[in-house]
This record gives C-alpha cells, sequence and structure tokens, in this order.
C-alpha cells in the first residue's frame, strides 16, 4: 500500500533536487531564504511553523500545508495544537479553505 506522506517527500525531494541542479542565482536565492525564514529566531520554530502552516492554508497550497503538517509534528505539536491553527485559518480564510483544511486532516 503507498504511504501519502512517503510519496510526498519523495517527491518533493526529488523534484527540488532537478528544480535546483540548474536553477538561477535568484531561484537558489529563494529557496534559500525560505529555508532560513524558518529557523530559530525571536520566533521558536514550532510557532513559525504554525504560522506558515495557517499562511498555506489560505493561501489554499495543499503541497505547503503538508509540508508545514510535517514540520509542526516534527517539533513536537500535538494535534490539537495543529487543529487549532488550522482553525484561526478557516476564520481568516472562510469556507473556501475547507477542502484544504478536509485534506489536510486526512494528510
Amino acid at each position: 500500500m503507498s504511504n501519502p506522506v512517503v510519496n510526498f517527500n519523495e517527491y518533493r525531494s526529488r523534484m527540488n533536487d532537478k528544480l535546483l541542479k540548474g536553477a538561477s542565482t535568484n531561484l537558489k536565492r529563494i529557496f534559500s531564504l525560505d529555508n532560513q525564514a524558518y529557523k530559530e529566531g525571536s520566533l521558536d520554530v514550532a510557532t513559525k511553523e504554525l504560522l506558515g502552516l495557517v499562511a498555506s492554508t489560505d493561501l489554499r497550497c495543499d503541497d505547503c500545508i503538508k509540508y508545514h503538517l510535517e514540520n509542526c509534528i516534527k517539533e513536537g505539536l500535538t494535534k490539537k495544537q495543529v487543529m487549532e491553527a488550522l482553525e484561526i485559518a478557516t476564520v481568516v480564510g472562510g469556507s473556501i479553505v475547507i477542502p484544504h483544511l478536509r485534506r489536510a486532516y486526512e494528510y
């Protein structure tokens, strides 16, 4: 049986490698900026991942939602904490984010 988490991570890793292999300096900088933004700073990593999850939900990016869900779990956030953040995303984004909420919960 295929595992959606494993499949997503394998695809993401494979495609990022392909993208970055011949990428311009600008694209490499964007990837680096994204990586740096989620490191520990005035806010801890878990908080930043919740912020990323909310923004990704409101922007309706399923790949980004999956990415931040995994990082929330890696940071030790509970299902209850993640769901509370997703509730805020739904309030901010409105009913249009409900399909993404469903997929996030399933993932």
